[in-house]
């Protein structure tokens, strides 16, 4: 596996051609995220540029494609509008700042080199986090298609208003966004492959509207603004200062998420290995950037990315004609736009939101596991109804405790007292020879496998029965791992059998073992002579005192 985002020339072509064909897929999606995010078209349009340009020139992944995706698009609208609510002046700036703040947390979680971290996150939540994404987006674009304007108030709100959409919709618009549905999915494979359904809808959804439709006052984008784009400083107000902090925390992370998840299906494409602490520097300057200039955030777009690779793109060359590509349509081709119908462009977001559904897993994840079912639905409902980061933050809470207690569980039965010649762990003739000579007056604790808190509890309760014993013998040779919990288990084990006047054997220890039982003192509590390599020796040691016989003896 190569790791590289060295740009050279060595595939000049295929790289151009690979930004040519993401750019023009990228247009129509930017298009129709940035009126979906009410920060308006050209707010899309410079986030595909912006993020796309950064992220290829400074991130970690040669052939990634960035620029505004659904699940940022979703967080977005959403901070858009509770910002325009709570400052109806300096709203939309201080949604811009979030999204500068988002990048600079990318930043910092680059430089502290935690990309290998953040994929790390039960499949379960992130299915149920997509899955309520994409219903989100689907929510949201429901009124456009039906030609109204989404009420203030999100996902709640536009649920309000659906009955009153659905009996006074628009007929002209909403034809115009069932066609555009029934190009995206009817266009031919092979036809894809030369012009993206999403172009021939928007370019066919247009031409409708001027040459058919011009007198039914449907509502199209309207102008946008040419040229270079206006600065914008970031804004902030003490009152809702935590508040941003919180949104752009969690653009940061959805951001992170989703370009190193397609980071990894750019590698599996390639055969290549990106650089994720790298990556997330560039997604984070690309968004910080993004911001400054009014754009919307993004990260690794799925889309995008294998397209690119699918054209031949094989470095950051490839991003970076992209972004020069719809640089020039911003600076000079936008007019062009402005006649686009805003329910095409709904048509276009909504058949993202079905995309993003995990529709595989949606229908076998009751019969994969209840638990797993329930986490999902949990983590959907409340994407949807409540709050981004509580439902991720919840479902990761809620699949650890989980997993935390099938470990335990694990452990508890790695944890096994044997007083009897018959046990099935005794494998060697020798051991159940010698078991069955001490009449079951030594408990052998077998530990086997990592012994982490999980395991404490078994140990503890192994110690109630000393009583029944005149020997203990601590086998560790099959525990490549003890914890903190753990150790301190066996160190109140061993304590209690000193009380008792019990004889204590430990065997087996590895290196790393024996420096833990060192730095909690619990080899001095166990003479030299009882410390063993192997469990046969240690119970000769043991029945031959029990005995009261020598070990040639108990070898006759």
């Amino acid at each position: 596996m190569q790791i590289t985002n060295r740009i050279h020339f060595r595939n000049l072509r295929g790289d151009i051609f690979g930004g040519v064909t993401a750019a023009v897929i990228a247009l129509p999606m930017a298009l129709a995220f940035g009126v979906a995010s009410g920060a308006g078209a050209i707010a899309g349009l410079w986030g595909a540029v912006i993020i796309g340009f950064f992220a290829a020139l400074f991130g970690g992944t040669p052939t990634l494609i960035s620029e505004p995706t659904g699940p940022m698009t979703v967080v977005m609208t959403a901070i858009v509008t509770k910002m325009i609510a709570h400052n109806p002046e300096h709203g939309l700036a201080m949604s811009f700042t979030t999204v500068v703040l988002a990048g600079i947390f990318q930043i910092i979680f680059g430089l502290l080199k935690l990309g290998k971290y953040v994929t790390l996150m039960p499949y379960t939540v992130i299915s149920g986090f997509m899955s309520g994404v994409g219903l989100i987006l689907i929510i949201l674009q429901l009124g456009p298609f039906l030609g109204h304007v989404n009420p203030k108030g999100g996902v709640i709100e536009a649920l309000k208003a659906l009955p009153s959409f659905v009996t006074t919709l628009s007929p002209t618009e909403t034809v115009l966004g069932l066609l555009t549905m029934a190009i995206l999915y009817l266009v031919p494979s092979k036809l894809k492959k030369f012009v993206p359904s999403q172009l021939i809808a928007l370019i066919a959804g247009t031409l409708i509207t001027i040459f058919f439709l011009s007198e039914a006052n449907i509502r199209i984008i309207g102008k946008i603004p040419t040229g270079l784009p206006q600065l914008h400083f970031p804004v902030f107000f003490l009152d809702q200062i935590n508040e941003m902090l919180m949104d752009g925390l969690v653009l940061g992370m959805l951001g992170c998420i989703d370009a190193l998840l397609t980071s990894v299906i750019a590698d599996s494409l390639t055969q290549t290995h990106h650089d994720s602490d790298k990556e997330l520097i560039g997604q984070g300057i690309g968004n910080l950037v993004s911001g400054l200039c009014g754009g919307l955030p993004g990260a690794g777009a799925t889309m995008g990315t294998v397209v690119n690779i699918q054209a031949g793109g094989r470095t950051a060359l490839s991003g970076l004609s992209r972004a020069f590509i719809l640089l020039i349509v911003v600076l000079w081709a936008a007019p062009l736009t402005k006649n686009i119908p805003l329910a095409v462009l709904a048509g276009i977001a909504l058949k993202v939101g079905i995309d993003i559904i995990d529709w595989k897993f949606l229908k076998r994840a009751h019969r994969l596991s209840v638990k797993a079912a329930v986490i999902m639905y949990g983590v959907m409902l409340l994407t949807v109804f409540y709050d981004l980061i509580t439902a991720v933050g919840i479902g990761v809470c809620m699949a650890n405790i989980l997993t935390i207690q099938h470990l335990a569980d694990i452990q508890s039965d790695l944890v096994k007292a044997i007083d009897t010649a018959d046990d099935k762990t005794l494998l060697c003739d020798t051991s159940r020879r010698l078991m069955e000579k001490a009449n079951r007056r030594i408990m052998l604790l077998d530990l086997s496998g990592p012994m982490s808190f999980g395991a404490a509890k078994a140990i503890t309760q192994r110690q109630a029965i000393l009583d029944n014993y005149d020997a203990l013998i601590i086998d560790l040779k099959g525990v490549p791992l003890l914890g903190v919990t753990a150790t301190l288990a066996i160190e109140k084990m061993i304590d209690e059998a000193a009380k008792k006047s019990i004889e204590i054997y430990i065997v087996g220890a590895n290196i790393k073992i024996k420096e833990r039982l060192q730095k909690f003192d619990i080899f001095q509590r166990v003479p030299l002579q009882n410390r063993f390599d192997n469990r046969v020796a240690a119970l000769h040691l043991a029945v031959a005192k029990l005995k009261g016989e020598t070990l040639k003896e108990i070898n006759e």
